[in-house]
């Protein structure tokens, strides 16, 4: 089962309408086609340098999920959801960086010298991929991917669930994903069951300084 886009949705209704649901319909699958457009729309987030050091694991097979339960401390829209998509970050993302900027000299959009340049300060700041720099980088482009595909899941009509709580370790050793890996954290994506539970934010004007931050009080 698919769930078409029939016209633009406003941003700023899917912006609105997106919460993280935790009640799905098991029945509910979504396609590899269509987790691949998902995915796909995802990508078009910034990341440092366009590096896009974003990796992503599905997972929707039945018994895998059931295997990712219990790492998941129990929450039960692991199993419930279509699918669970743990996003990772490459440490060695510079490994696709000649790929990338290689298109991007073929596409006219920079010159050979410029694709150099940027090469070059780019095997410096991966020259030590353990280097809390570079994870931290990881980190940040994991996340702006994350929220490009949750709110790309909305316009489609799905829901989505962010998720910190797994075990990391059990996780890696299940899924077979090596230090290489940093482990942004899992997206639960489906059809809702039932609405997500009402929230509240802080007014902005509580959250936002201008020019400085004030000394506390």
């Amino acid at each position: 089962m698919s769930i078409q886009v029939g016209q633009a949705v406003l941003f700023a209704d899917v912006v609105r309408d997106r919460h993280s649901v935790r009640k799905y319909d098991a029945s509910w699958t979504i396609s590899k086609e269509e987790m691949t457009e998902l995915l796909q729309e995802a990508t078009l987030a910034p990341s440092g340098a366009n590096v896009q050091p974003w990796r992503f694991l599905v997972i929707d097979d039945a018994e895998l999920k059931k295997k990712l339960l219990p790492i998941a401390y129990n929450q039960e829209q692991v199993i419930q959801a279509s699918a669970v998509v743990a996003i990772l970050g490459d440490l060695q993302g510079i490994d696709k960086a000649e790929q990338i900027y290689s298109a991007a000299v073929d596409a006219g959009y920079m010159s050979e010298e410029a694709k150099e340049q940027i090469l070059q300060n780019l095997r410096r700041f991966y020259s030590d991929p353990t280097s809390e720099v570079v994870k931290r980088s990881s980190l940040i482009d994991g996340s702006l991917v994350s929220m490009q595909f949750m709110l790309s899941a909305k316009a489609r009509g799905y829901d989505t669930v962010p998720m910190g709580g797994y075990d990391e370790k059990s996780l890696r050793s299940a899924f077979h994903i090596s230090d290489r890996y940093s482990v942004v954290m899992l997206i639960a994506v489906g059809k809702a069951a039932q609405e997500a539970h009402k929230t509240v934010r802080l007014p902005v004007e509580e959250v936002t300084f201008w020019n400085a931050i004030p000394e506390e009080v």
